[in-house]
């Protein structure tokens, strides 16, 4: 054994020099040693990386209180998670994700995880705000993120699968999935997409989501990115995959149905008539937003003649001063709300409400009283814009807010024929879409009638 020890001592130091000459001129590399010449130890790490304190308690302090080599050995080899490597390519990937690699006497080489995690703590989710409920959200740490699900879904059903993608980034993610109650074709379908990326950076979920996609041109998301745990939680009940991403307060969940975008983690709080209700208004804030603009430009230019006398006067004479048409009146207006979106998404938090307030004000203001826009059309544009806001999720409110375009413009074409033409369309096109080879457009809970499992998501 002592034989075997000696004869490994030159390669290792030799594997200690290799990844120090390929890692040189790095500022931050660190390296140290420890004892006389005869009992030596060294360690190498990335100061910017590890917790010199962590070091300090656990590699160097309980060195000089231990009188023998072996017994400080034997205190390395008992430590949850050390790694004895000896493939200086292995060593250096370890290295720079935080580990330092310890030498003793020249012989074997230990990696302890010194990994120094900067992170956000968990705060009050800010995208998906809700009225009851947990308020807590993922952070940017891969354990945190895997903590908040454990501690809700307590079941030796739940399978967690980590795997690195980027070959410059070495991003972690973790793939989480109930084994009793998932697809298994969706499975083995993630699986294999995961294989095949081919990245050098992952930065985080939102990425992710993106190379996932079988189609880059999909005008709706096929996956959920959310940052609630208790909706990945509840998806992970009914059998869907969880996708979480290390540096990212986001998670994938996947596959989905159009209905999962319109539903509210308080919606399983509130009693069903009240959560029925709440959805329809949403579904009702889909039509509006999606149709209403189309429907004021086919109506007001096109198919004057379908309105009573009084209101066709009304539109009349409210747009008496404009001086183009209808369609040109409408896009105006539609471009101005998506600018007043984009910079209250953008301005700081503390000015950007009262920016964007003003400027609204002033806006429509300013643009009815120099007869540019009828009054109608400034009553139009703020239905349209609370409308889409009612979509619980961003993700589906962004694909909403380019249809309406669309309906525009058939509007302008051809009228309410135009609309009714391109809302068939819609509707064949959400028909033709599929999640992970699952249909888009499923009727709500039917998949879980089918399977049996009518009973996911109840009492969590």
């Amino acid at each position: 054994m002592k034989d075997s020890q000696q004869n490994s001592k030159p390669s290792n130091v030799s594997v200690l020099k290799a990844v120090q000459e390929h890692l040189k001129n790095m500022s931050d590399l660190k390296l140290q040693k420890l004892g006389a010449q005869d009992e030596q130890i060294q360690f190498l790490y990335l100061s910017s990386l590890a917790d010199s304190q962590k070091i300090k308690d656990t590699i160097i302090t309980p060195y000089y209180e231990m009188k023998e080599t072996e017994d400080y050995e034997n205190y390395m080899s008992s430590f949850p998670g050390i790694l004895v490597l000896s493939d200086a390519r292995q060593i250096e990937g370890k290295i720079l994700s935080g580990y330092a690699v310890i030498s003793v006497n020249e012989g074997t080489l230990y990696l302890f995880d010194a990994a120094r995690i900067e992170s956000t703590p968990v705060t009050a989710a800010e995208t998906e705000v809700i009225v009851q409920g947990p308020s807590d959200s993922f952070n940017e740490q891969l354990d945190v993120n895997l903590n908040l699900i454990r501690h809700r879904y307590q079941s030796a059903d739940l399978k967690v699968e980590t795997m690195t993608i980027g070959t410059q980034s070495k991003t972690q993610l973790a793939l989480i999935y109930d084994d009793a109650r998932v697809d298994q074709s969706v499975l083995e379908e993630t699986r294999v997409r995961l294989g095949s990326l081919s990245l050098d950076i992952l930065q985080g979920s939102t990425e992710l989501d993106r190379y996932l996609s079988s189609s880059k041109f999909n005008l709706f998301p096929t996956t959920i990115v959310t940052e609630r745990p208790d909706r990945a939680v509840f998806n992970l009940s009914e059998g869907k995959i969880v996708i979480v991403v290390d540096t990212d307060g986001f998670v994938v969940i996947l596959p989905v149905i159009f209905n999962d975008f319109f539903t509210a983690m308080d919606d399983k709080l509130l009693p069903k008539p009240v959560s029925w209700f709440l959805k329809s208004l949403r579904y009702l804030g889909l039509f509006l937003t999606v149709t209403l603009p189309a429907i004021y430009v086919a109506f007001s230019s096109y198919n004057t003649d379908v309105w009573k006398i009084q209101i066709a006067l009304l539109v009349a004479g409210s747009r008496a001063t404009v001086p183009y048409p209808s369609f040109i009146e409408v896009v105006i207006m539609l471009l101005m709300m998506e600018f007043l979106t984009e910079a209250s998404l953008r301005l700081p938090k503390a000015i950007g409400s009262t920016a964007t307030t003003v400027g609204g004000l002033i806006l429509g203001t300013a643009a009815t009283e120099a007869g540019l826009v009828s009054n109608i059309m400034i009553i139009l544009v703020s239905v349209v814009a609370i409308s889409n806001f009612v979509i619980p999720l961003n993700m589906m409110g962004f694909s909403v807010r380019i249809l309406k375009y669309g309906l525009i413009l058939l509007a302008a074409l051809f009228g309410l024929v135009g609309i009714v033409c391109g809302c068939l369309w819609l509707t064949m096109y959400l028909a033709s879409l599929r999640s992970f080879g699952k249909p888009y457009l499923r009727l709500f809970g039917l998949d879980r009638l089918a399977s049996g499992n009518t009973n996911a998501g109840r009492g969590r």
